[in-house]
């Protein structure tokens, strides 16, 4: 099987709900996925393989977020702070173990 361009797809859930609902969107969502980008970035070759960070439309995760999903694994996230971000990062991405803490089912 062909290995896909990508290694690693985040994707980020940055929903906003019109009905006022609970959504990822509520709090720095969008902060949070331009960081990881930006780490990402920053990381380069400390990751083995291209990194693809996506923004998401809603995934139905509302009351568990702000939520990220990672491919090609489907390994879910709740995060709050950048230090998530940067151990999901370094944990997941260059080092291949997922983030337990973190980790929603």
């Amino acid at each position: 099987m062909e290995q896909s361009y990508y290694r690693y797809h985040l994707f980020f859930c940055v929903n906003k709900r019109a009905d006022g609902g609970k959504c990822c969107g509520d709090g720095p969502a969008v902060e949070y996925r331009d960081y990881a980008k930006q780490r990402v970035k920053e990381l380069g070759e400390a990751i083995d393989g291209n990194v693809r960070v996506n923004t998401a439309g809603c995934m139905n995760r509302c009351g568990e977020g702000p939520v990220l999903v990672i491919y090609p694994e489907a390994v879910w996230y709740r995060y709050g702070s950048r230090a998530d971000i940067d151990e999901i990062i370094s944990s997941h991405l260059c080092n291949g173990q997922v983030v337990e803490r973190l980790r929603i089912g």
